[in-house]
């Protein structure tokens, strides 16, 4: 069946099963391979997009149910990375193997969203994915220098 998204702006129609997870629509229809799996089961966060803003795992929601919905991966974040969480990123060193890189990023940016000036306590909440490389402390770190636009 036919499933019509916006995905990074532009209007994409896939004709899969309407069970296929949103994950795989996005990188095996659409070709956008930034969106990362990690454990299929909505647990690690790898997977982690924006649907109509919010931080949805990609890997539990069926494309039936993201059809009609805005959906924003890592590629359209920014097109330069000049995105404040991308450029604290950096600039505190986080990325390590990069598993869980792209879906981190999009949680970080969609908490920074919501909730523009978070505390500490608001970040450990919201920021639930997986690091097996263990870059929490540079990972809230980033989170607060892009909340204060340093």
């Amino acid at each position: 069946m036919a499933y019509t998204l916006t995905v990074n702006g532009r209007r994409r129609t896939v004709d899969v099963d309407g069970d296929t997870p949103l994950l795989w629509v996005l990188r095996d229809e659409l070709g956008l391979t930034g969106t990362k799996f990690g454990c299929g089961a909505g647990l690690c966060g790898a997977c982690t997009v924006h649907l109509d803003g919010t931080a949805t795992r990609s890997c539990t929601v069926p494309v039936e149910a993201a059809a009609g919905t805005a959906v924003t991966t890592i590629e359209a974040l920014s097109p330069d990375r000049s995105h404040p969480v991308q450029v604290a990123w950096l600039a505190e060193q986080v990325p390590q193997c990069g598993y869980c890189q792209s879906g981190m990023i999009m949680a970080a940016a969609a908490l920074l969203k919501e909730t523009p000036k978070p505390t500490e306590a608001e970040i450990d909440a919201a920021i639930t994915n997986l690091c097996r490389c263990g870059t929490y402390p540079r990972v809230k770190q980033a989170i607060l220098r892009a909340a204060a636009g340093a």
